[in-house]
């Protein structure tokens, strides 16, 4: 394999939510040299830790983890903010010569750092953003959804109709650019990362990650998630807050403004995180250059999961050759 001369080392470690991402993250940054850079649109913020299923400094085992726990949960925080403090994470890292693992389930998140996607002509706010913000309000985040399937259906493949800045975004960039936004994304995807790479997505049985979601939701509610929305709440936190639109947060927090049971915000937890993780494989499965790792062919052995990523990595030139 051709050595990527100029490149700077990236490892990204991604797959469908509950696949167990972040303990195989650890291992191999303590095989590698690595620090681990979250690509996780919720464990950013402070405060949010159980509805995250956010790392513990117990399971973070010494390996200096990035972008967990610094932004407040009234806080903005988008793609835009993300890439941002990535690429400042990762120069830190470049600096004490140790290599960036990027781990989460973010597919976005993910592409915006690796092929430095350029996001600043469409990022300034707009009259017809404000517009669609009031039809939202007006007639509910349904119509926008069903005009966005009209303009780009491809796009609702990746957007809920429940993510309203999204599907907002989506309709903006096509009246302000003509194009559909899943073309634009699909042109970006199609650029030169400026990294020599590993894109890896660990994969299991998909019952078997259902079942996991089911068991990790009803380990939230255990731990304390309702107390954690109602603290969240007390502190001011609203749902239309970006940090209160995360699975688990905006459920609870309906059910506690008397709008749901709680039986059925699990319910709804339960069965939306079910979807998030099929749209999250339907992202990763139109990336390019994606390294399919799934645990069943490794007899469920991290041990054995982990020589084939070094493997890998020894042949990209990510890690020299022993």
């Amino acid at each position: 394999m051709m050595k990527q001369e100029g490149k700077k080392p990236l490892v990204i470690l991604t797959g469908p939510t509950a696949v167990g991402k972040s303990a195989l993250a650890v291992e191999l940054a303590e095989r590698i040299g690595g620090e681990i850079i979250s690509a996780d649109s919720m464990q950013v913020y402070r405060h949010m830790d159980i509805g995250s299923a956010k790392i513990t400094v117990q399971e973070m085992a010494g390996i200096p983890h990035h972008l967990i726990d610094v932004l407040d949960p009234t806080d903005e925080f988008n793609v835009v903010v993300f890439q941002r403090m990535a690429r400042a994470a990762a120069q830190e890292i470049y600096d004490r010569g140790h290599i960036p693992i990027l781990a989460g389930g973010t597919g976005f998140y993910i592409q915006a750092v690796l092929y430095d996607i350029d996001f600043t002509e469409n990022d300034e706010d707009t009259a017809l953003r404000s517009t669609l913000e009031e039809a939202a309000r007006k007639e509910g985040p349904a119509v926008l959804y069903e005009r966005l399937k009209t303009i780009d259906p491809v796009s609702c493949e990746s957007i809920h109709a429940n993510n309203i800045k999204r599907v907002i975004r989506a309709i903006e960039f096509y009246e302000k650019t003509g194009q559909r936004i899943s073309e634009h994304n699909r042109e970006q995807r199609e650029r030169l990362s400026p990294y020599n790479f590993a894109y890896f997505v660990l994969l299991d049985d998909r019952e078997k990650i259902y079942g996991k979601i089911e068991e990790r939701v009803d380990l939230m509610l255990a731990q304390g998630l309702v107390e954690e929305v109602s603290a969240l709440r007390d502190m001011g936190c609203t749902k239309d807050m970006v940090s209160m639109q995360g699975l688990g947060y905006k459920e609870i927090l309906s059910c506690l403004e008397g709008e749901i049971s709680l039986e059925e915000a699990v319910y709804r937890i339960k069965r939306d995180t079910r979807h998030f993780a099929k749209r999250q494989l339907t992202w990763f499965r139109r990336e390019k250059e994606v390294i399919w790792v799934d645990k069943r062919e490794f007899d469920y052995s991290s041990q054995k999961i982990l020589l084939f990523m070094q493997g890998i990595l020894r042949e990209k030139d990510i890690l020299l050759q022993k």
